[in-house]
């Protein structure tokens, strides 16, 4: 069974920078593909961020690039998402999830199979 738990949200200002953490239990975390993903309220789940198992490729939603970085430490099951110029409409509970498909899939929510509880990450103005 795999678990994931996010961590690092919290509240920043306009400008600032968080980064989010989501450990993973399980032998098998380096034969994942990982995601984050956010939900404001009153809004779907978007995409965020992805990386392939390896950390070799990653995809980032147009609304992040430049600003996020997904990472991960395949040696303490974990992968990270480095939040910097923080917008207002960055303003959402972030989680992670953990999935086996590659590529432009990894945008897709239906593709992951295991998700944490998420973190909250609130900009203020």
């Amino acid at each position: 069974q795999v678990q994931l738990v996010e961590s690092g949200g919290g509240l920043v200002q306009v400008g600032g920078s968080l980064r989010l953490s989501c450990a993973v239990s399980g032998r098998t975390f380096s034969s994942y593909s990982m995601g984050w993903f956010r939900q404001a309220p009153g809004k779907e789940r978007e995409f965020v961020a992805a990386s392939s198992w390896s950390g070799g490729s990653t995809y980032y939603a147009d609304s992040v690039k430049g600003r996020f970085t997904i990472s991960r430490d395949n040696s303490k099951n974990t992968v990270y998402l480095q939040c910097n110029s923080l917008k207002p409409e960055d303003t959402a509970v972030y989680y992670c999830a953990a999935g086996a498909y590659v590529g432009r899939e990894l945008t897709n929510p239906k593709r992951y199979t295991n998700w944490g509880q998420g973190t909250q990450v609130t900009v203020s103005s």
